[in-house]
């Protein structure tokens, strides 16, 4: 690269957006008028350019004052990104990482980029102290890691900043650690005006009640893995690569090592060019990996957590969140990483198989960042349960399906509807599964000629009747599962005894 090239660069580092300039205004009208050791929280998307501000902060207030700045942050990737945005804005700066034991030329900076864990333990082993700090700038300040840090800088301003202010620990809301929240652009806004790219989101109704919650608050990898790599999950994401993204660059998040191995394989005996990261690659992997993935115009990589924080492939065009989460965080983080604008990108895909947007929105939906602060107990509690989101769901027959069926002319059951009716009309309620049942029976019976074929093609109305079962047990004011597991089992061997009965109709009435 010319050196002309990396002035450029630099250059464009320093060009601050109308919002960034009114973001940064407000800020620092905090920070100069705010009481002593005031904390202050800063909400700012994903691709709004957060480190671009905090760096121009950071330039600014070290212009303007003599003390010194310490940046916090929880990945040694960002700590090198970090320390490159803020040289662009001609802040020096000096990285404390691992390699680093004590500071005799502490005196020749005047900032200082650390990871949270890193500086810990050197302030603990009391080889290193830092002199003069009046402000301190915490990135990704929605991990608690930072907590461990707040007692060493006691007179210093505390600038938290990040896309998502609810805390990753329920027991330590945000609101306890920052004493008020700014709240920047929206991501529709920053859509409308052009900074970020539009996502469609495409989502496919997935049975997530097999999932555990474990101690953390979302859905343990070991469900997960249970659920995701089953056949009928591969095909769905099959199914949804190809209907929504087929030769597209997309990046699949998944929640286990062994789901993202298993779509590796699937998509591979598929006969697609695809790729597989975790945590457990070693660096020289991840960058052969994150090179090819840049480079290769339809490139698929499956990945775990790894790629949420600290990766920035503007070049993606679609996301596909094989996972459920219940973690509003990771639910942006992953979506963002496909927000990047480019020339000819102006829209970008989002494939949900994990009722997410069922449970958070869709990601450029309006938030309520402040009551969220606030009050973060109110909102995760009144999230959107499994069971509701799972209530909501339609069932659609697959064409594929419903052409086996071509003789029948309607092959939908409006349970609730008939439910309703039969409480109108003072009946009891098991009538509606007897309907139901004509009806399956009639549709295997009418489109197969012989009566082998009629029970095989049975087996295939299995969402089907599970959906019916499972709106039909919604209707009851009391229904255990073991009472929904009889009664689909029950409907099922009924199915079949009245297949059989109506076929043999069926002959006694044909003409001789």
């Amino acid at each position: 690269m010319s050196q002309n090239t990396l002035e450029i660069e630099r250059e464009d580092r320093k060009e601050l957006y109308a919002y960034q300039k009114g973001d940064i205004d407000a800020i620092f009208d905090r920070l100069d008028n705010a009481p002593p050791k005031h904390h202050l929280l800063y909400q700012l998307p994903t691709g709004g350019g957060k480190t671009v501000i905090f760096s121009e902060i950071v330039r600014r207030y070290l212009s303007n004052n003599d003390k010194k700045v310490v940046v916090l942050t929880h990945r040694i990737e960002l700590c090198k990104q970090t320390s490159k945005m803020l040289k662009g804005f001609g802040v020096s700066n000096k990285i404390i990482n691992s390699k680093v034991k004590e500071l005799p030329d502490q005196n020749d900076y005047s900032c200082f980029v650390a990871m949270v864990e890193t500086l810990k333990n050197r302030i603990n082993d009391e080889k290193l102290h830092l002199d003069n700090i009046g402000l301190v700038i915490i990135d990704e300040a929605h991990y608690n890691s930072f907590r461990k840090l707040l007692n060493s800088f006691k007179n210093a301003f505390i600038l938290g900043v990040t896309a998502t202010p609810l805390s990753s620990n329920i027991k330590l809301p945000m609101h306890q650690s920052y004493d008020e929240l700014i709240v920047g652009d929206t991501i529709g806004s920053l859509i409308d005006k052009g900074f970020l790219a539009r996502a469609t989101t495409y989502s496919y109704d997935v049975g997530l009640t097999s999932l555990k919650v474990g101690i953390n608050g979302d859905y343990t990898v070991k469900s997960s893995d249970d659920l995701y790599t089953n056949s009928l999950m591969q095909e769905k994401l099959l199914h949804a690569y190809t209907e929504r993204s087929l030769g597209k660059k997309t990046l699949i998040f998944n929640n286990g090592i062994h789901t993202s191995l298993y779509v590796y394989d699937t998509f591979r005996e598929a006969g697609y060019d695809i790729r597989h990261l975790d945590n457990t690659s070693s660096s020289e992997e991840r960058k052969d990996i994150l090179q090819w993935f840049k480079k290769t115009p339809d490139a698929i990589l499956t990945s775990v957590g790894i790629l949420t924080t600290g990766f920035d492939e503007p070049t993606v065009e679609t996301i596909i969140l094989n996972r459920a989460t219940k973690s509003l965080t990771l639910y942006f983080q992953m979506i963002g990483r496909g927000s990047r604008k480019l020339p000819g990108k102006d829209e970008f895909t989002v494939i949900d198989l994990g009722n997410n947007a069922a449970r958070f929105g869709l990601w450029s939906d309006p938030v309520n960042w402040q009551h969220i602060f606030k009050s973060p107990e109110f909102y995760l509690e009144n999230l959107r349960d499994d069971t509701e989101i799972e209530m909501y769901f339609k069932y659609s027959m697959p064409p594929e399906l419903r052409a086996k069926f071509s003789k029948t002319a309607d092959v939908t059951f409006d349970v609730d509807e008939e439910h309703k009716l039969a409480i109108k009309q003072n009946l009891r309620s098991k009538i509606v599964l007897d309907k139901s049942l004509e009806q399956h029976a009639a549709m295997c019976v009418d489109n197969t000629e012989l009566l082998p074929e009629a029970k095989a093609l049975s087996k295939e109305l299995e969402d089907d009747i599970e959906d019916r079962i499972k709106r039909f047990a919604k209707c009851l004011s009391q229904c255990s599962k073991n009472y929904r597991e009889w009664l689909l089992d029950d409907y099922k061997q009924r199915l079949t005894l009245l297949i059989g009965k109506k076929y043999r109709e069926k002959i006694m009435n044909e003409p001789d």
